[in-house]
């Protein structure tokens, strides 16, 4: 008769406590509702509380990932001291970022003077800023992509750092006012306050980069300046930082006018999704003309975003995936 087995004895969770100098900092790690701590927990297979005084206790059933827990802790605080944000997502690239990655992100952060600071959360969107801050080898940056990458966002925010540095005069930021199945002539008011609401995702940026105040101040200064593309016809920008946004609306015509607005001392970036212009079907497209005569020619840098540098939310990406698979069946 054979003895029987004795059951294996499941592995018991153990924890350790880490103590942090700032609780309030901690509480900004943690999240509202501690929606930070529920990604961590759900991407490492830890648990994870806040008793409160700036103390955090991990659980966990091994060592080894207590210690990534410790070093995600660690590198989100160290984060949330540097003024920057922490959400959903920048907590999911913390958890999957190797250490070495962590260490050399440094050059991929902008940080806004009197403002916030951005850090670049994917690969594709830390590539994206080292381009914009390499004033030594690019004075152009496309950079093209769906919705939801940040494009046009860190474009805005590397622009408000340069003008409250002082390294340049003015921020240009200019978009086509083209009609996204809706009808202009339709919408009340004078021509500028037609042309407003497509203007309001800019305005947006550079409040989330300037803050509200700071951003209406150098509106009224002139040293910032949103206008539809059609208003750079005829002007040359110097000392300044331009920005066209939505570029895939604009005609070959247009993209060609607004890039030779380059003046002395400028710099310049496009940004736009190809993929969804709202042009008429035989209109081509300016962006994808000139992505295809400019993007080898010297002083011009392009990065191309992918539905895995979408930040937004996860269903935007999912979304875009979809729109995707949908595209190469047509």
């Amino acid at each position: 008769m054979s003895r029987s087995a004795k059951p294996r004895r499941a592995k018991r969770a153990a924890s350790e406590t880490l103590h942090f100098d700032d609780a309030e900092t901690v509480r900004a790690v943690a999240g509202p509702g501690h929606e930070n701590f529920a990604v961590i927990e759900r991407e490492l297979g830890v648990r994870l509380e806040a008793p409160g005084g700036g103390q955090v206790v991990v659980t966990a059933e091994d060592s080894r990932t207590r210690t990534e827990a410790r070093r995600v802790l660690n590198a989100l605080y160290a984060r949330a001291g540097d003024g920057l944000q922490i959400d959903p997502a920048a907590v999911r690239a913390a958890s999957v970022m190797a250490e070495e990655e962590g260490e050399a992100e440094i050059d991929a952060v902008i940080r806004v003077p009197r403002g916030t600071s951005f850090a670049g959360r994917t690969d594709g969107q830390r590539a994206y800023i080292r381009m914009l801050k390499n004033a030594r080898d690019y004075d152009m940056v496309f950079g093209v992509g769906p919705a939801g990458t940040g494009k046009t966002l860190l474009a805005v925010a590397y622009g408000a750092a340069q003008l409250a540095l002082g390294e340049i005069e003015r921020l240009v930021i200019t978009r086509p006012a083209v009609e996204a199945g809706e009808r202009l002539g339709f919408l009340p008011g004078d021509l500028s306050e037609k042309i407003d609401p497509y203007l309001l995702p800019i305005w947006d940026s550079l409040r989330d980069a300037l803050g509200q105040k700071l951003s209406e101040k150098m509106r009224e200064e002139g040293r910032v300046e949103v206008a539809p593309l059609a208003f750079m016809r005829g002007r040359t920008l110097n000392r300044a930082f331009i920005i066209c946004d939505e570029a895939q609306n604009a005609t070959v015509a247009q993209m060609r006018m607004v890039l030779t607005r380059l003046g002395e001392g400028s710099r310049m970036a496009i940004t736009g999704d190809p993929s969804q212009t709202d042009l008429h079907p035989r209109e081509p497209s300016g962006l994808a003309h000139a992505l295809g005569i400019l993007e080898h020619v010297e002083g011009i840098a392009v990065h191309r975003f992918t539905r895995a540098d979408v930040v937004r939310h996860d269903l935007v990406a999912r979304i875009v995936d979809a729109y995707e698979r949908a595209d190469v069946k047509r």
